[in-house]
């Protein structure tokens, strides 16, 4: 496997040799390559928060309602961007809630 900085080079690059010679597509694959590397860095976010909300409440933290508060409004941000769909939106929620309930149920 090729080092993560590679893979990036090579995608960017790889759009720029395998475009058509239509000028609307090129414009298309401009965008489009905009909007992946913003959405992945929402998505990206969204396993932080996520991942730190479940934590927080695993390990019995004061902020852990705050965690949880603020993975939700970031997935719900995510969803009315067109990020990820509102149905998956509202399950990610709802594993979230489970998770975040269990652990504190078994504390």
């Amino acid at each position: 496997p090729l080092p993560l900085a590679c893979t990036s080079f090579l995608t960017t690059q790889w759009s720029r040799l395998t475009v058509a010679n239509i000028k609307s597509q090129i414009k298309r694959n401009r965008q489009n390559e905009k909007r992946r590397v913003a959405n992945k860095a929402v998505r990206s976010e969204l396993r932080t928060r996520t991942k730190s909300a479940v934590n927080a409440a695993e390990t019995g933290a004061e902020n852990s309602a705050q965690a949880t508060s603020l993975a939700m409004k970031r997935i719900d941000k995510a969803a009315n961007k067109g990020v990820i769909h509102r149905n998956a939106a509202a399950r990610r929620k709802s594993r979230l809630a489970k998770r975040v309930n269990a652990a504190a149920a078994a504390q």
